[in-house]
């Protein structure tokens, strides 16, 4: 199955949490936190459709500044995520600022900023560049199974977990994976193009099989148009199967509550992120911390049954020794060895 997004580190395990997810054939990515982004080509920046964010603390936040300097002066919007109190927390950034020359601007580049109040309650407000950000169309709105996105064939899922405030974990997912087959258009002389695009839409919306598809056929050294079936091609030719998961986990102190909330969240994901703060030697400060240690996030990711786990957000006194937490956190992933449920042991 090639994979239809790239989730990446973009500082490395101990510096400021931030993973970048970007999308095979489309001009779009989405970013899970927003600490330090700097090391991002601004490329990539301007490449976001949406922002995940965890929870406002400095260094899951501080890179906001940033993307709004280099998105300012373009037509561009982004949707942002994030816990109970995030819209405030935005709109306190922006009115920070002097906007009073904005109303020049030839682009309206606009957010769309949404805070969790509930696991069933959500509210949102739009913050727009020629209006110097003010909030407005503010409203609530039903969340429904834990998705923040809900799109045709991708979801964005989360949890709140307990870091002494409310902090969200997320998954993105891909709903179903359709892969077309190179070998089997070559049997059948077709050539690949922007039809395969409108076949794989067909498909994912439920359109009759009897639906016309319009390929290119190479016939002989010539190439032209010619006139299928939906589920002609759908047989011959494609193959579905489950889609991609990528979930992301960052402070959060372990305890029962927490772990489980985890684990139901990113069940299978194929690529995990999740932070690993400090060796169990220091389980205590972790605790009162709030954080998990790298042998508890490894017990979470093995409870989860994901594929390729990736521990992160190290503590600074980790740095030239990340080997340490790595080694306990892969130790404790091929152990079924329990983890004390409290988080003041």
């Amino acid at each position: 199955m090639k994979p239809v997004f790239h989730a990446a580190l973009v500082n490395g395990p101990c510096g400021d949490p931030a993973v970048y997810v970007d999308f095979l054939f489309e001009k779009r990515a989405v970013l899970f936190d927003l600490g330090d982004i700097c090391a991002l080509p601004v490329r990539k920046i301007l490449r976001l459709s949406d922002v995940f964010v965890s929870h406002a603390h400095m260094d899951h936040f501080f890179g906001f500044d940033w993307l709004l300097r280099l998105c300012l002066g373009r037509d561009l919007r982004i949707r942002m995520f994030g816990p109970v109190g995030f819209l405030a927390q935005v709109e306190h950034k922006l009115s920070a600022y002097t906007w009073n020359l904005v109303g020049t601007y030839a682009t309206d580049f606009s957010l769309e900023v949404t805070e969790v109040l509930t696991e069933t309650l959500g509210r949102r407000a739009s913050f727009r560049c020629r209006t110097a950000f003010r909030r407005e169309a503010e409203t609530e709105f039903p969340i429904e199974n834990l998705r923040l996105l809900d799109e045709l064939n991708l979801a964005v899922e989360f949890a709140v977990l307990d870091h002494a405030t409310p902090c969200l974990a997320f998954a993105l997912r891909e709903k179903r994976h359709l892969n077309v087959w190179k070998n089997r258009l070559a049997e059948r002389g077709l050539e690949p193009g922007a039809w395969v695009r409108d076949l794989k839409h067909a498909l994912l919306t439920g359109q009759h099989e009897d639906t016309p598809i319009r390929a290119m056929r190479r016939d002989g050294g010539c190439l032209g148009e010619a006139d299928y079936r939906l589920g002609e091609l759908a047989r011959s030719i494609v193959h579905v199967s489950a889609g991609q998961k990528a979930a992301y986990v960052t402070d959060a102190v372990y305890h029962e509550e927490n772990a489980g909330r985890i684990v139901a969240l990113a069940s299978g994901a194929d690529q995990f992120f999740i932070e690993a703060v400090f060796g169990d030697e220091l389980k205590e400060r972790a605790a009162r911390k709030y954080h998990l240690t790298a042998r508890q996030a490894g017990t979470i990711a093995r409870r989860a049954g994901v594929k390729f786990p990736t521990p992160f957000h190290f503590s600074p006194i980790y740095q030239g020794r990340e080997f340490e937490l790595e080694r306990e956190f892969w130790q404790a992933f091929h152990t079924a060895e329990p983890v004390a449920d409290s988080k003041f042991t």
